[in-house]
């Protein structure tokens, strides 16, 4: 759980939030984020959930099994593993999102 919290302060941090402003914009108090954070308690999915949500991310459990699949998915920007980049080659999964989202 510390890899995630430390991920999840790394996210705040990038995004110039405090923790009293993650706390607002999640309806969490100062005190939850901090104590999560900090790893003082082990937080419910559902603070999870929310922290994720204020800081523009959503949480997706994943099963192990296919974990070494999903981040080589990812790394690969979206692409079917050995698809080629090309005129013919479908966007990756990720450049749609991002089309979409305006990134």
């Amino acid at each position: 759980m510390s890899n995630l919290m430390a991920d999840f302060a790394r996210v705040r941090q990038a995004r110039g939030m405090t923790q009293a402003e993650l706390a607002e914009s999640s309806g969490l108090s100062r005190m939850a984020v901090q104590k999560a954070e900090s790893g003082a308690t082990d937080p419910r999915l559902s603070t999870l959930q929310v922290m994720a949500r204020a800081m523009g991310m959503e949480l997706m459990l994943v099963p192990s099994a296919l974990r070494p699949d999903l981040e080589q998915f990812v790394q690969s920007g979206g692409r079917v593993l050995a698809q080629q980049t090309g005129v013919d080659a479908p966007v990756s999964v990720v450049e749609d999102i991002l089309r979409r989202d305006g990134s």
